[in-house]
């Protein structure tokens, strides 16, 4: 039985391969009916930067004192290194426990602009750690060497950078003293007179502290303990939880070899109110989020993580969205561009525009001519459209600064009637007219009860907060409520004056010590004579000889006067 294989070539044509057209970014926002998709990009590309841009500064803004905290800190050890007061025994090792809160997404632009500013300000010698990497013992000092070492770390600037990786084999802490001591001598002539040996200290970044193996941290720190002579190491730990993470990770004969102390970074809450006062809130930032995306926002950064940056996705997200969605957002930038936009709009984005809810409530208010030129004349449309971004712009400007005065005034109330961040105040305003509600009503009556002193500064506040406003209407309302602070002023003087008069009869009176006997006898008398006043009001004038009665009441009288020390004009007020 034979069996056979049949080979054969079959050739085919293969149909003509149709070229991928490449799409840019801003292809994806360009429609086959709309013309402006580029305009659209070019818009939400320059808010996404400034957006980016402004929540960097924001937050080194906000971690300057830290950061300029543990500069100082990082610094004592060069100034002193084998000082008795900053090291209890040779072994220390300086260690900054960094408090940065659960908002991990966070924490690394923090370490980012701490390793800047150590490597600017401090020592060039700045490594930075994670615990994925570093499973064992090895593979985190091979971490740090390559870091330093691979790097080509120099002091001098003069000097070339080395880019020979290291082996394996030379990854011991020994190998990282010889190297340190090299680099410290190959210093330039200008930095020699001012550089000690161990003036430029090695600083150690765990960045997420709580998730290393408590086992490798405790072999790394025993073993750095012992070259503490010869390598000046300064450990920072980021950690999220709280500080006694620490003494869980650490027994406390490993800990007892860190000097440590603790820096608190500010919170995620505090960091949420300066992005939306300084980025959101702003009337020069023109993209406006509606009452449902500000709660969807928030919610999500109180439920779920605390980050600020998954905030900024998110706002960044809704730009996207927004620009992607809608022909309009052409519109939606400064003055000057969307007016210059508004004088070339397309037939069919006039039409857009008189389909608009706001613009057809807006045209329900008109004259029936003014009705008709806006619903068949698209030239008037352009002009109007002009007017109203005029309009609204002027509106953000003037509304921004009395939304802060007005959070300023009541967020320090008892239970906080118009909300306890400016936020809330801000979405209560989108979504209703906050003086109908009864919030408002409530916030009113107790500011009118406020103490004089809380209620002028209060409104001390306020006027500091308008004098940035630069719209004419603002500068009325400042002018304004400087004069009500004249006439409050000029009240407490009058006020002060008839305190002092009163006090020129007051320091007349001198006061006697009573013990329990003479305390006793005075409220006896005291009680008689107010027995006679009552026996006098239930008898007739014509009954009671009003001598008789004078009589007894000056003799009384004379008697408190006496044991009490009490003015005669106190005296004529009680009686």
């Amino acid at each position: 039985m034979t069996s056979s294989v049949s080979k054969g070539c079959f050739v085919f044509k293969s149909a003509s391969k149709k070229r991928k057209r490449h799409i840019g970014v801003g292809g994806y926002l360009v429609d086959d009916s709309d013309e402006n998709g580029c305009d659209r990009f070019t818009i939400c590309q320059k808010l996404w930067e400034t957006v980016q841009m402004n929540t960097e500064v924001i937050q080194d803004q906000l971690n300057k004192k830290v950061l300029d905290s543990l500069a100082e800190f990082i610094k004592k050890p060069g100034l002193a290194c084998s000082s008795d007061v900053w090291r209890q025994r040779g072994s220390e090792i300086p260690t900054a426990a960094l408090m940065l809160g659960v908002n991990v997404p966070d924490h690394a632009m923090t370490f980012r602009s701490l390793c800047n500013l150590l490597q600017d300000s401090v020592t060039p010698f700045v490594v930075s750690v994670h615990a994925k990497e570093c499973a064992a013992v090895k593979l985190l000092i091979q971490k740090v060497l390559e870091q330093l070492m691979g790097r080509g770390v120099s002091v001098d600037e003069e000097q070339e950078d080395d880019t020979a990786l290291l082996q394996k084999t030379q990854c011991t802490i020994s190998a990282l003293c010889q190297w340190y001591k090299t680099k410290c001598t190959q210093v330039s002539p200008k930095r020699k007179e001012n550089l000690a040996k161990n003036d430029l200290p090695v600083v150690v970044i765990f960045k997420d502290f709580e998730a290393f193996n408590s086992q490798v941290l405790q072999d790394f720190i025993l073993i750095c303990s012992r070259y503490t002579q010869e390598l000046p190491f300064v450990f920072i730990f980021g950690i999220a939880t709280s500080p006694s993470a620490i003494q869980h990770r650490l027994p406390h004969s490993v800990s007892s070899l860190l000097c440590i102390e603790v820096f608190h970074s500010l919170s995620c809450t505090q960091h949420l109110a300066s992005v939306f006062d300084k980025l959101i809130l702003n009337s020069q930032f023109p993209f406006k989020l509606s009452s449902r995306v500000i709660q969807v926002l928030v919610g999500i950064f109180l439920y779920h993580d605390f980050s600020v940056q998954n905030f900024v996705k998110g706002l960044q997200f809704s730009m996207l969205e927004h620009f992607n969605s809608q022909p309009l957002s052409v519109l939606c930038c400064q003055k000057h561009e969307a007016l210059l936009s508004a004088k070339i709009l397309s037939k069919q984005n006039v039409e857009r525009i008189r389909h608009l809810p706001s613009f057809m409530r807006y045209v329900e208010t008109q004259e029936p001519q003014e009705q008709v030129r806006l619903l068949t004349n698209d030239e008037h449309v352009k002009e109007v459209c002009q007017k109203l971004l005029k309009n609204l712009h002027t509106y953000h400007k003037n509304y921004y600064p009395i939304l802060q005065c007005l959070h300023s005034l009541t967020s320090s109330l008892p239970k906080f009637p118009l909300g306890k961040h400016i936020r809330e105040l801000h979405v209560s305003c989108i979504e209703k007219n906050l003086w109908e509600t009864e919030e408002y009503d409530s916030a009113l009556q107790l500011l009118r009860i406020l103490a004089k002193d809380e209620l002028v500064a209060a409104l001390r506040s306020c006027a500091e907060i308008l004098k940035s406003a630069n719209t004419k209407r603002m500068q009325n309302v400042l002018q304004q409520l400087e004069d009500f602070l004249g006439r409050l002023e000029a009240l407490q003087g009058v006020s002060s004056e008839d305190s002092s008069g009163n006090g020129v009869v007051s320091a007349k009176m001198e006061y006697q010590r009573t013990d329990l006997f003479q305390l006793q006898k005075l409220i006896n008398d005291n009680c008689q004579f107010m027995c006679i006043r009552q026996k006098c009001s239930e008898k007739s004038i014509k009954d009671v000889n009003k001598q008789t009665i004078n009589t007894m009441i000056s003799n009384y009288a004379i008697k408190l006067i006496a044991k009490c020390g009490i003015s005669v004009c106190c005296w004529v007020s009680i009686i």
